[in-house]
């Protein structure tokens, strides 16, 4: 989990981001993981896309929940935005003991311990270029 200040409140959240230009999905996942938590990760699974409306901004959020295995530590720098990075125990989470950044954040550790684990291979990644 990762410890950041949203709106002036401190609180945790799982690393997350956005896809870059011409990156594709788990190219993004693996990044964001690394230059927010340190560590190399790989994407083991998918397991759920989440979406939600903020009720303040609007701003429409599309989360798309990974599941992955830390390979090794790369990096103690970690994004200006970021405070900390901490492995925080689930049950813990679940039991309200952390201020969590979303109601997005707290359905995806909710659904964690029993959600089925989809094959990353069901993202295709495509090039949609100008037809000729």
């Amino acid at each position: 989990m990762v410890n950041e200040i949203d709106n002036g409140i401190n609180c945790w959240n799982q690393p997350a981001g956005h896809v870059e230009d011409g990156e594709d999905l788990i190219a993004a996942a693996q990044r964001e993981a690394l230059e927010e938590t340190g560590y190399k990760v790989e994407i083991t699974g998918l397991q759920a896309i989440y979406q939600g409306i903020h009720g303040t901004s609007g701003t429409h959020y599309l989360r798309i929940c990974f599941h992955a295995v830390a390979l090794e530590r790369l990096s103690e720098t970690l994004d200006p935005d970021i405070l900390s990075a901490q492995w925080l125990d689930l049950d813990d989470l679940q039991a309200n003991k952390y201020q969590l950044r979303s109601e997005l954040t707290r359905q995806t550790l909710e659904d964690c311990p029993d959600a089925p684990i989809y094959p990353v291979n069901l993202i295709h990644d495509l090039y949609l270029g100008d037809h000729q």
